[in-house]
């Protein structure tokens, strides 16, 4: 997973519905990606079942988790600074416990006991299910640690609790780990290898949502293109390619046909693509589906040949540029969002040249974008010396952003006096006489609330806009309520 919900952020503090016989108050925040926050529900899940219920007040809590990421040294020192926070707290409060789950867990593992001394245990993505075992550890006196990958965990099984939510909009993981080796990327081995889950429960767990008023899921996972369930069975259960070839296969077209079909009226998103494993079937399924949103993230990183090669990307800027002509052939109106990594090692000033062009092809409609950060153990880490000065780095980046921000007020102004549906998900944070939400191009949306609720599918004709925002007026309820 590529993209990052907000890592300059404090993180969200998740809370559900208490049960009245629990007793104990978990306290967790997540960092990151999205697939952070969709494990701290399975986490949260697990913990209800053993006595916790969830708490948004940290000097209360019995139990203290921070779900972490490693993609960037930046996000791992947002971490260590909450750990400090734990730390005052916890001297207050001896017999809080404090524990660090997800990829910064992973990466580090024992050491984190040995660095953080607040740190209690320590629990790596595949090993969410033995935290009830490791908390006896805790309070028998051992050191708690589990960061064992797994080729077969998907949780799957587990239904994630909805922490913090707006009861409208869900995530709903298909995949775990990765197994493109991108050179600069950790999640290889934090999360470890691609596996899929069985598609009846993501069916499952999209039916239940439904059944509980939710309007909108996004299907999650690193590679969610890669996703392949074979009816026989996990991978590891045939002998050969062959075996494997004769049994039912469901592919990630497949999946979201499935779900468009089964629930019309929810609306379905899905992240993160990779142009590598990007099949035109899936392009054609979210234009036959009115449901699908038009809108796909496409991470590029850079628009170089040569650097996208020293990246281990498996697609090259020409192939790249063919596939977003192919979407745009297949679904004309789709919006189009990126990752880009500026100052990879050895780029040059001709590099970074190329993907300004690449961006001025694309026009995207918004992106994320960072400097480099060398990761520990990453093969670019071992291969190539970090070697773009800081300050060329910097100029880089504010050129690439200025770029995009040019692009996206283009995007924005194209919906100047369209009607567009918008599915209301939470009040204006600057207006609390308006109503906030997105379009099915992955715009924010404002409008006067007039006597709509939260969840409601509102036809909005756009009057103004911002660089990020639409602006507009309601013109009445869409087909889709």
């Amino acid at each position: 997973m590529e993209k990052i919900i907000d890592e300059n952020t404090q993180g969200n503090t998740l809370t559900l519905e208490a049960r009245p016989d629990n007793s104990r108050k978990l306290y967790i925040e997540s960092y990151g990606c999205a697939m952070n926050f969709s494990d701290s529900e399975i986490v949260a899940s697990i913990l209800a079942d053993q006595g916790y219920n969830t708490t948004n007040v940290l000097e209360e809590a019995d139990l203290v988790l921070v779900n972490t990421c490693s993609i960037r040294d930046k996000a791992e020192q947002t971490v260590r600074k909450r750990l400090e926070k734990y730390n005052a707290v916890k001297r207050i409060n001896p017999k809080m416990k404090v524990g660090v789950l997800g990829c910064m867990a992973e990466r580090l593992k024992e050491k984190f006991l040995e660095e953080e001394k607040i740190v209690d245990l320590v629990v790596g993505p595949d090993a969410y299910k033995d935290i009830p075992n490791l908390l006896k550890e805790v309070e028998e006196g051992r050191d708690a640690v589990n960061v064992i990958l797994s080729k077969e965990e998907t949780y799957g099984d587990i239904s994630p609790v909805r922490l913090g939510g707006n009861g409208i909009t869900a995530y709903v993981s298909i995949t775990r780990g990765c197994d493109n080796m991108c050179t600069f990327c950790v999640v290889p081995f934090t999360r470890g290898r691609e596996r899929s889950r069985d598609p009846q429960s993501i069916l499952n767990e999209i039916n239940d949502l439904a059944e509980k008023g939710y309007k909108e899921i996004t299907l999650l996972g690193q590679n969610v293109d890669s996703y392949l369930w074979y009816g026989g069975g996990l991978k590891k259960d045939f002998k050969n390619a062959s075996e494997m070839q004769q049994a039912t296969a469901t592919d990630f077209a497949q999946l979201l046909n499935m779900a468009a079909t089964a629930h019309p009226k929810m609306r379905i998103r899905f992240s993160t693509s990779n142009p590598q494993d990007m099949h035109e079937e899936v392009l054609h399924i979210v234009a036959k589906h009115d449901n699908i949103c038009n809108h796909i993230h496409l991470p590029v990183q850079s628009g170089s040949t040569r650097i996208l090669k020293e990246m281990n990307r498996q697609h090259t800027r020409e192939e790249y540029m063919k596939l977003i002509d192919r979407i745009w052939e297949i679904i004309p109106d789709c919006s189009i969002s990126q990752d880009m990594i500026i100052g990879f090692p050895t780029e040059t000033e001709d590099d970074h040249q190329e993907t300004l062009s690449l961006m001025e092809y694309v026009k995207y409609s918004f992106g994320y974008m960072y400097k480099y950060s060398e990761r520990p153990g990453t093969m670019a880490a071992r291969k190539f010396e970090d070697d773009i000065p800081e300050e060329t780095k910097s100029r880089r980046l504010t050129e690439i952003v200025d770029l995009q921000q040019k692009h996206s007020a283009l995007r924005t102004a194209s919906f100047l006096g369209k009607t567009v549906t918008v599915l209301i998900e939470k009040e204006s944070k600057k207006n609390k006489e308006e109503w906030s939400g997105r379009t099915e191009h992955n715009n924010v949306a404002v409008f006067p609330k007039s006597t709509y609720k939260a969840g409601d599918f509102v036809k909005v004709k756009i009057t103004d806009c911002t660089t990020a925002t639409l602006i507009g007026k309601a013109v009445g309820y869409s087909e889709n309520n």
